[in-house]
């Protein structure tokens, strides 16, 4: 019997060791385990060893989804852009909400967008999309395209990443040419 009863008392333990199937699905949801959530981030993105931007945020939250992967802001985020040598901030876009698409590497900013360019333009919108490759960011939501000298509005925007390159479509506001203001209205 003293050796049975050790036999016995590991057969119950490996009895009870087994895993139900059903009930671990119920303890972890199939979107908990597809999606990675990271506090404090900051994203450096570089070339060659060169510096090309940075990203902070308070948080970040990864899509794992095979088809169609995303990375959501939902904290907001600030995004520097560095100059050719990886030395100077050239420009700043801030938002309260974004999303990153990594397929088409793709942004979408949302909620009090904020975009200023190193000759000190400054654009104000609600949505912006920015096309990492292709260096294009465009929206066709009303902007304020702010210059030391003059305030343009519009609906519709379209420019490179630099803000160097850029157009407002359906323009109206007040812009300073030499010593003369002059109104604009499409």
């Amino acid at each position: 019997m003293k050796k049975l009863l050790p036999i016995l008392l590991l057969t119950c333990v490996f009895a009870a060791c087994e895993n139900d199937i059903n009930e671990v699905n119920r303890l972890f949801s199939t979107n908990e385990t597809q999606v990675e959530t990271a506090t404090g981030v900051e994203l450096l993105y570089s070339d060659s060893a060169i510096l090309k931007l940075r990203i902070v945020s308070p948080k970040l939250i990864r899509h794992l989804d095979k088809k169609n992967p995303y990375q959501e802001f939902p904290d907001g985020l600030t995004v520097e852009f560095f100059s050719p040598d990886g030395q100077n901030v050239t420009g700043r876009m801030t938002a309260k909400y974004a999303e990153r698409y990594d397929n088409d590497s793709r942004f979408i900013v949302q909620d009090s967008v904020v975009w200023t360019g190193s000759a000190g333009e400054r654009l104000e919108t609600e949505e912006l999309t920015w096309e990492e490759e292709n260096d294009k960011v465009h929206t066709t939501k009303f902007v304020v395209v702010r210059r030391p000298d003059e305030i343009i509005y519009g609906h519709g925007f379209e420019s490179n990443q630099k803000f160097t390159k850029w157009k407002i479509r359906a323009i109206e506001g007040r812009i300073k040419a030499g010593d003369m203001t002059r109104e604009l209205r499409n």
